[in-house]
């Protein structure tokens, strides 16, 4: 049982801090189980598509040796032409299904049996080079082009990729190796990549060893992912494992991560490009979320958030020895905001630092940025929050001249090891209930007349119709 450091019961702090938010019924309740829009987008993987093929129709073999891009290839140029008749569906049965990059389609499900496992080529060649995204202006690790991800696609509508748990194998090894010997030419590739897409579906699979960040759904509106496991070696370089990139209308829910960077990331372009594309990430839910990062933390924002990113709502955390909880990452230069941000009922087991803001974080992606370009971090509440064997309960950096304010912590109770728990500058905001005694700068009560300061989602209405 864990160790609370409060004189007043568990139920009586709740009490207090329900009738402080809200006065009425428990924020969450309006939503309490899943999302309507996460729901709905579950529910059309239900629907039977009425055509179907299996991989071997196309001359595939599943040794684990046989090179099958053509068959992946041949197999969705075919199931195009039932793209407007209802669909189609591409069956991968149990065995080692070795390839190199795909693209996806429309009103298309892949779907892998239990025992199958798709393994991405050790042969770079066999990812194509393909342009950067506009707010990049460049590749994420080099200039200029970068490798397509494993599995990807743009434009699209209606696409499922699921299964019976199972396996798409990145054997991302190699990358890493040339990542650390400095012998890339161009930025690592992506596991799945969708761009410009809407109504995708990622489920009941399995992930493994992606060359750099695993899931990346960039301009995307309602995406939902659920139900993954997302591996990677813990000292594997950037191998974040869900990376919404100026993308809105996204449920993230119930998937455990452990991996060699973020759990999660949610971006929204880098520097003058991001500021210039101007697409923000918004409305992202994310909910049931366990896992471990020994470098980096649960859930970050940035620190490429140069678009904007507003309406994130994240509970049922929990993360374990890990370096950081919840991180937000930003940098003179980037320009953008963060703001309406949510965190609740989160745990932490030996995590270092349980909330951490880094003003001055990551390269920038030429020397044409603006420095003058400040984020804005606004209307940040956490709440509900335990953890033990914590060494840090909070490090959180502001910006000298720029605008780090309506930090609001509430009923926050951590076991922290660290003579000096919280060290907070250039920032401003409240607490109501924090344990180990909260810095200066939010040592302020939340009160009545500091509510409407404190972002909470009581009268919030989720995820437009749009």
């Amino acid at each position: 049982m864990r160790r609370r450091s409060s004189t007043l019961p568990v139920v009586d702090v709740f009490v207090v801090l329900f009738a402080l938010f809200t006065g009425a019924p428990f924020p969450w309740a309006a939503v309490k189980g899943s999302h309507p829009h996460c729901k709905k987008l579950r529910e059309n993987m239900g629907e039977i598509r009425p055509h179907s093929v299996t991989i071997t129709e196309f001359g595939a073999v599943g040794d684990g040796v046989t090179l099958n891009t053509k068959a992946f290839q041949n197999a969705i140029f075919y199931l195009n032409s039932f793209s407007d008749k209802g669909g189609a569906k591409l069956f991968v049965p149990a065995g080692r299904w070795l390839t190199g990059s795909f693209h996806l389609i429309s009103h298309l499900t892949l779907w892998l049996d239990e025992d199958a496992v798709i393994l991405g080529s050790m042969n770079s060649d066999d990812w194509p080079v393909v342009d950067p995204l506009p707010s990049y202006g460049r590749g994420r690790e080099l200039m200029g082009e970068r490798h397509q991800s494993l599995i990807y696609g743009h434009n699209l509508t209606d696409v499922i990729i699921t299964g019976h748990n199972g396996t798409i194998d990145g054997q991302g090894s190699i990358w890493w190796n040339s990542f650390r010997n400095k012998t890339l030419n161009y930025t690592r590739p992506h596991l799945v990549e969708l761009m410009n897409s809407t109504g995708v579906v990622i489920s009941n699979l399995t992930f493994l060893n992606s060359p750099f960040w695993t899931i990346h759904p960039v301009y995307c509106s309602h995406v939902s992912v659920q139900n993954l496991t997302i591996l990677a070696p813990l000292n594997s370089p950037n191998t974040d494992g869900i990376d919404p990139d100026s993308s809105d209308n996204v449920c993230i829910e119930d998937c455990y991560i452990s991996t060699g960077d973020d759990l999660i990331s949610i971006k929204s372009g880098w520097d003058e490009y991001g500021i210039s594309y101007g697409r923000p990430s918004r409305n992202i839910l994310i909910r049931g979320i366990t896992g471990k990062t020994q470098t980096s933390a649960g859930i970050s924002i940035g620190s490429e958030m140069s678009g904007g990113v507003s309406e994130v709502h994240a509970e049922n955390l929990h993360f374990f020895g890990s370096h950081t909880g919840i991180r937000i990452k930003t940098s003179p230069g980037r320009g953008g905001y963060v703001r309406n941000i949510y965190v609740s009922n989160m745990t932490l087991d030996g995590v270092y630092i349980a909330i951490r803001f880094t003003s001055h974080y990551g390269e920038h992606p030429d020397e044409f940025f603006d420095p003058s370009a400040l984020p804005i971090v606004e209307q940040i509440t956490f709440k509900d929050v335990i953890g033990d064997n914590i060494k840090t309960a909070g490090l959180l950096e502001g910006l000298e001249g720029g605008s780090f304010q309506n930090i609001c912590l509430s009923n926050i109770i951590l076991n922290v090891t660290s003579k000096s728990p919280w060290n907070c500058s250039s920032i401003h905001g409240y607490s109501y209930f924090v344990s180990p005694e909260i810095c200066q700068p939010l040592k302020e009560s939340i009160s009545p007349e500091h509510y409407s300061d404190c972002y909470h989602l009581s009268d919030q209405k989720w995820f437009s119709s749009a």
